[in-house]
C-alpha cells in the first residue's frame, strides 16, 4: 500500500529591509602706558643701589628619592587602566575603560608637568610626559571609534593606539634606566591588523537538524555577518555567512524562533565577535517552523532571510545593544 505523498510547501517569506541606520577684556585705548613703582622703592621699579628687578625663582629640582615617590604615586593608576582596556570584554566595558585610561593618563601628564626632576633625568622626563600627553589624546580620538562601533574589541584598540603605545614604552624605558624609576606602565602589547574569516556556512554552534524545514540567509551586505537563532532564551545554532553571499540551513526543527545578527569586519573566534565596523540587530518578529500531517500530505514552513536592504521588505529590525546580543 503506497504511503502519503510528500510535498513541500513554501508557505511564508521573510525578508529584511534595512536603512543606513550618525568674554574678553577690551583693548586699552589712547593715553601713554604707565609703569607703577615699587611700594619703598625709589620710584624707577629698580633696587637701591642699581641691578635687576627680583624675579620669582624656579623651583629646586626634587632627590632621586623624591622623585621616584613622586612616579610611584601614579605608576599603578596608569599600569592598572592600561591593562583593564586590554581586559575588557563587551564593546560597553571597553568604551568604559578607553575613557577611564585617557582621564588616569592625562591626569599624570598634567601633575608630573608640575614637579621639577633631578636635572640628570630632565631630557628623560619631558620626552616621558610628552608621550604621556600623546596617548592621552589618542586614546580620545580612539574612544570616539569605540562608540561609533569602528573598533569593537580592545585588541582591535590596541592595534589602533599601537605606535603611542610603543612611544611611551621607549619613553618609560629611558626614563626607567636612567635612574631606576617606576615609569614601565605598558604591560601589553598589541598585534598586527587582520580580516579574518570564517568559511561561507560556518556553523559557530551547531543545533540537532533533523526537521523538515530550512532557513535560507541572503547577505548582500557589504560585511560579513553572524546570524544566531534563538529558541526561548537559549541559542539554537549560530552560522557565519560572507558578504555577497547565501546560505541555506537545512533540518530545522519545528519551533518559534528569534533572530538575532551581525554584520563586521574581521572576526575573532576567541571572543566571538567582529573586531571591527560592527553592528548588532535582530528581527522583530519570530520565524516559525511547524510540521503538519494529514491523511495524504506532510507540509512545513520554508523561510527565507535578507540581512541588505532590498525593495518590497516585510520584516523590521531593530537594533540590539551589544551586552545583549547573544554570544
Amino acid at each position: 500500500m503506497a504511503g502519503p505523498r510528500l510535498i513541500s510547501c513554501v508557505l511564508a517569506l521573510a525578508t529584511l529591509t534595512l536603512s543606513a541606520c550618525s568674554t574678553a577684556l577690551p583693548s586699552p585705548t589712547g593715553g601713554e602706558p604707565k609703569v607703577s613703582g615699587v611700594a619703598g622703592g625709589n620710584g624707577g621699579g629698580v633696587p637701591a643701589g642699581g641691578g635687576t628687578a627680583a624675579q620669582t625663582p624656579s623651583p629646586a629640582a626634587l632627590t632621586a628619592e623624591a622623585y621616584k615617590g613622586e612616579l610611584q604615586s601614579r605608576h599603578k593608576s596608569m599600569a592598572d587602566a592600561i591593562s583593564a582596556l586590554a581586559g575588557a570584554r563587551g564593546v560597553k566595558a571597553l568604551d568604559q575603560r578607553v575613557g577611564r585610561a585617557e582621564q588616569a593618563l592625562s591626569g599624570a601628564a598634567d601633575a608630573l608637568a608640575a614637579i621639577t626632576p633631578p636635572d640628570a633625568v630632565r631630557p628623560q622626563h619631558d620626552a616621558y610626559v610628552a608621550s604621556l600627553r600623546d596617548f592621552a589624546g589618542e586614546l580620545g580620538s580612539t574612544a570616539g571609534k569605540v562608540g561609533a562601533r569602528n573598533l569593537c574589541t580592545s585588541s582591535a584598540v590596541l592595534i589602533d593606539l599601537d605606535a603611542k603605545l610603543a612611544a611611551l614604552d621607549k619613553a618609560g624605558a629611558a626614563l626607567q634606566s636612567a635612574g631606576d624609576y617606576p615609569a614601565d606602565v605598558v604591560s601589553v602589547k598589541a598585534g598586527k591588523k587582520q580580516t579574518r574569516r570564517l568559511k561561507n556556512g560556518s556553523f559557530i554552534k551547531r543545533a540537532t537538524f533533523n526537521g523538515r524545514s530550512s532557513l535560507e540567509i541572503d547577505n548582500g551586505g557589504t560585511r560579513d555577518s553572524v546570524v544566531t537563532i534563538m529558541k526561548g532564551g537559549s541559542k539554537s545554532f549560530s552560522v557565519y555567512v560572507r558578504k555577497n553571499a547565501k546560505f541555506k540551513v537545512k533540518g530545522v526543527r519545528d519551533g518559534s524562533y528569534k533572530v538575532y545578527f551581525t554584520h563586521g569586519v574581521d572576526w575573532d573566534g576567541k571572543s566571538r565577535s567582529f573586531t571591527r565596523d560592527c553592528s548588532f540587530e535582530r528581527f522583530q518578529k519570530s520565524v516559525t517552523f511547524k510540521t503538519t500531517f494529514t491523511a495524504t500530505q506532510i507540509r512545513w514552513h520554508d523561510w527565507r532571510i535578507t540581512l541588505h536592504a532590498i525593495a518590497g521588505g516585510n520584516a523590521r529590525t531593530s537594533p540590539v545593544d551589544p551586552d545583549d546580543f547573544p554570544g
